[in-house]
């Protein structure tokens, strides 16, 4: 992934490193040159001096083909701005931005962009949402540690029961909606093609979740 991170400070240099360690190409941005202290000495990316929100700086670090852009300065209003920036202006896939005031979180989620707060999960829960991004949280509880999540079940699944998607301390099903009713199903319920589920499951059990909707169990 090419992923544009605004925001040198504790978290967005967390996440620079640990993306670029995985092998992303990562360009970080901040105002202060000096930020850059902050990434360790095997950050394999970029650093940019400047505005996350200046478009000529966007251009030169090649935002068109960006996956993904997540704003993390120590300002909201920054945030919002860059954001927005990326999302409507240069149509980046993935979108994320951090908030501290949790009354503009409502304005976030208006504008489709996904947030993330409070500095001790901030890196963990931007990591996850990145790597299973067609897994974005609806509803996040406490610090992050449990998710809702909801998701159209493959085509495979039809047949059989969905609490067969059951992991005992990490996935539970809830809900299903159906031809456009929601129910809360039994134990015995059956899968139908086109049931939208919800789940609730562990933050560290995304990648398990992922495999159960990408491909067919035990394959």
């Amino acid at each position: 992934m090419r992923v544009i991170i605004v925001g040198c400070g504790r978290v967005g240099s967390s996440l620079a490193d640990r993306l670029s360690a995985e092998g992303h190409e990562v360009h970080i941005i901040d105002r202060r040159p000096k930020a850059r202290r902050r990434l360790s000495a095997g950050f394999s990316g970029r650093f940019h001096e400047g505005n996350g929100f200046s478009r000529p700086l966007l251009d030169s670090v090649g935002i068109e083909h960006a996956d993904a852009f997540v704003a993390v300065t120590s300002g909201d209003s920054s945030n919002v701005v860059s954001a927005r920036t990326a999302k409507e202006v240069y149509r980046v896939p993935i979108v994320l931005a951090r908030v501290f005031d949790p009354r503009r979180a409502d304005i976030y989620r208006d504008l489709g962009i996904p947030t993330i707060a409070c500095v001790s999960w901030a890196v963990h829960q931007i990591h996850q949402m990145l790597l299973h991004r067609h897994l974005t949280p609806e509803i996040s509880f406490a610090n992050g540690e449990t998710l809702l999540i909801r998701s159209e079940l493959p085509a495979y699944f039809a047949g059989r029961r969905l609490a067969e998607l059951d992991v005992e301390g990490e996935i539970r099903v809830v809900e299903a909606t159906r031809a456009g009713r929601s129910f809360v199903p039994a134990h015995s319920t059956l899968a139908v093609p086109g049931d939208l589920v919800t789940f609730t499951v562990a933050a560290t059990a995304l990648g398990r979740l992922r495999g159960f909707l990408d491909k067919e169990l035990g394959t």
